[in-house]
């Protein structure tokens, strides 16, 4: 019963100490906005970065699907290095395990080149890709939809625009003409892939690539249609095992994981630069804070002579100083998801050197990791003036009067 209300009694001195605190906040607004600022600026620039990390990584992970495979050149890491001769498309067509569409394998040879186009609000040009695709590319990725315009017609010089290319370049609206090796190729339609990495590129067809581009004598990979994802094994061991084909199979998801270390990068880089910040952060906490109790000597000194214990000086101070650093914490994640939640931009990714369009995803994980380290701020920041001022001598305090 006792131990009852020696609790009762320590809980509601810090209460009061803390609701005395929080009211007398406005009268030290310039203190408090420094901490509030300062824990806002680190929580905005690591939730800023790491919703460009999460959106280019989503972007990039959603291009895969398990039960579609890509054919390359063994020892190649990008469809840029890839080469596959046209006499090899034919073996890979007779390979098991391959799905059927009416009648015929669901195998479709893809050259994929660079071309340099000028983007939008910018002087220089920069990398974007073209891919030329057989008909049979349609069927194999289903999630390609025409949203304005219409399909290029095979054996023409007309291209298709993926919607992040077209939000990203100039010169890509329909019925534009852009030069590509001395020729002028026609955009006749904006096609979407809910999101994947195929919206930043432009589509045209394979033979008029080809030709343009003087590589008749091949493609840069194969895609394939699988029966199902069980099947992978079927088709990669009649490629891999196959006389004199040096080629390797691998599941398109896989390919484009491994394609994602830069969104990792991106990371790695935000998590960096919010420690740095945050140290920054956690100074000019110790110094506002340290600021705060040497002004409030008095006020502290007579709490402790009427009988408030230096506990629960501790616990309040702690307590408005964590109280800060959430209200700071909550502004620097309100500020990124207001000015970068969906905002699109482009980055360069895996080993094409293009670029690739995005949007920033500013999801609820990483708002909770703005907030721990908002928190941690507030907690290291507050600890020693909170545990100074609860070890404050009550004589010397109120010898300050």
């Amino acid at each position: 019963m006792l131990c009852a209300k020696i609790e009762m009694k320590f809980l509601r001195q810090v209460f009061e100490i803390t609701t005395m605190n929080l009211k007398t906040i406005l009268e030290r607004f310039g203190s408090s906005v420094v901490i509030i600022v300062g824990i806002a600026g680190s929580v905005a620039v690591m939730v800023s970065l790491l919703s460009m990390a999460e959106g280019l990584n989503s972007t990039i992970i959603k291009t895969g699907q398990d039960d579609r495979v890509l054919i390359l050149r063994e020892g190649s890491n990008s469809e840029l290095s890839s080469g596959v001769g046209m006499q090899e498309i034919d073996i890979i067509l007779n390979a098991p395990g391959v799905e059927q569409f009416n009648g015929s394998p669901m195998v479709s040879g893809e050259l994929f080149v660079i071309v340099d186009l000028k983007r939008k609000g910018a002087e220089a040009t920069s990398n974007l890709p073209l891919r030329g695709v057989q008909p049979m590319s349609f069927n194999i990725r289903p999630e390609l939809k025409i949203i304005e315009g219409r399909n290029f017609q095979s054996g023409t010089g007309e291209v298709i625009v993926g919607k992040g290319a077209f939000d990203q370049y100039e010169g890509l609206d329909i019925g534009d003409k852009i030069e590509i090796r001395d020729n002028y190729w026609k955009v006749v339609g904006i096609f979407s892939t809910d999101g994947d990495v195929h919206e930043s590129e432009v589509w045209a067809d394979l033979s008029v690539t080809q030709s343009s581009f003087r590589r008749e004598g091949g493609v840069s990979l194969v895609s394939v249609k699988l029966i199902n994802e069980n099947t992978f094994n079927e088709v990669g061991v009649y490629i891999e095992t196959y006389p004199n084909l040096s080629l390797k199979v691998e599941r398109e998801s896989s390919f484009y994981e491994n394609q994602s270390l830069g969104s990792e990068l991106i990371r790695v880089f935000g998590l960096v630069v919010a420690v740095i910040m945050a140290i920054g952060s956690v100074f000019a906490a110790l110094n506002t804070m340290y600021s705060a109790v040497s002004t409030r000597l008095v006020e502290i000194g007579t709490l402790r002579a009427i009988g408030f214990k230096g506990s629960s000086i501790l616990i309040s101070l702690m307590l408005e100083s964590m109280i800060l650093a959430t209200l700071g914490g909550l502004a620097g994640a309100g500020i990124a998801y207001i000015f970068f939640n969906g905002y699109t931009a482009s980055t360069l990714t895996g080993g094409s050197f293009t670029q690739t369009a995005f949007a920033f995803a500013v999801t609820g994980d990483i708002v909770k990791q703005g907030m721990i380290l908002a928190l941690t701020v507030g907690f290291f920041g507050g600890l020693l003036p909170a545990f100074n001022a609860a070890r404050q001598n009550i004589t010397d305090a109120l010898r300050s009067i």
